[in-house]
């Protein structure tokens, strides 16, 4: 239960329409699943993050951060604590140089669209990642043989004690699907993003071919995290879920794709459990056919 001095702590430095409590988060994921926050907060500015960081603190406040809610699973016990919800206002870019500074907010695919239209080439990789810059960092994501981490120059980030830090590339300590804020949960705030310049016809041309490629493979068309395993070494994950019979086993309202097996989607009611214990089966049945073992890439966070 939220106490009335916590609110009014946090209702001092954020406006009230942008807090909630008890705020159900289903509607905040790409899943369309998780139970509820206890505090849901709407940042708009690294200061007015640094501001409520403090104040979880100083109530011993478990801190998670949403940007676009993709390559996540929450539980349907919902998140205790915090949760930091980047918006509009923690999407913003500006170039300085061949320099892009973006907002952790962001959407990747903006991102690319705005290095298109200023001629820069570098992103073009992550035109149909379902997330934002901020995550992006986060998991080191990538795509066609692109990640984020060859063009991450600087992060502006806020420590879980509220003070605001700003590391450099080696700082960041990038390798696949990984970064230092794995280990520090510091919060991503701002991401400078190092681009060549580039014709633009070539960059549309490239993102053209990969939003082609994304949409005629992908299930996009329902409700999912993205790629639902991490790529095991020698392998691809879908390859060794589909040649085990698996494409359309489900569980509860959880599906594996019938169009790509890399993916479980939401086919209608699904529940975290529903999803947990597919991604359970799923690696019982690769291990046993393949003897690979699949490693969860959505992070699956929450209550249990």
């Amino acid at each position: 239960m939220i106490k009335n001095k916590m609110k009014n702590d946090f209702e001092a430095v954020i406006a009230s329409e942008r807090i909630a409590y008890e705020a159900p988060l289903a509607e905040y994921t790409t899943f369309k699943i998780g139970g509820p926050a206890d505090v849901l907060a709407f940042p708009i500015s690294v200061a007015e993050v640094a501001a409520l960081v403090r104040i979880a603190a100083a109530y011993a406040m478990k801190i998670t951060v949403l940007g676009n809610g993709s390559n996540i699973l929450v539980r349907d016990k919902g998140i205790r604590g915090l949760v930091l919800k980047f918006g509009d206002e923690m999407a913003q870019i500006r170039r300085q140089g061949n320099v892009l500074i973006a907002g952790a907010g962001t959407g990747l695919g903006d991102l690319a669209r705005f290095a298109a239209q200023e001629k820069m080439t570098g992103m073009e990789f992550s035109v149909g990642i379902p997330g934002s810059v901020g995550g992006a960092v986060f998991m080191n994501a990538g795509a066609y043989n692109g990640e984020i981490s060859a063009v991450v120059e600087s992060v502006t980030a806020v420590t879980l004690t509220g003070e605001i830090q700003k590391l450099s590339r080696p700082e960041l300590k990038f390798s696949y699907r990984h970064s230092v804020f794995q280990e520090s949960h510091a919060i991503i705030c701002e991401v400078e993003l190092g681009l060549a310049d580039g014709q633009e016809e070539m960059i549309l041309a490239q993102m053209g071919e990969f939003t082609e490629k994304r949409e005629s493979k992908q299930p996009l068309e329902m409700p999912s995290a993205g790629s639902t395993f991490k790529r095991p070494e020698g392998h691809f994950a879908g390859t060794l879920i589909e040649a085990a019979g698996l494409k359309g086993l489900r569980y509860g309202g959880a599906e594996v794709s019938t169009k790509h097996a890399g993916f479980v989607v939401n086919a209608g009611g699904a529940t975290a459990a529903d999803v947990q214990a597919l991604i359970k089966e799923v690696q019982h049945r690769v291990f046993e056919h393949a003897g690979v073992m699949l490693h969860p890439e959505v992070r699956i966070i929450g209550d249990e």
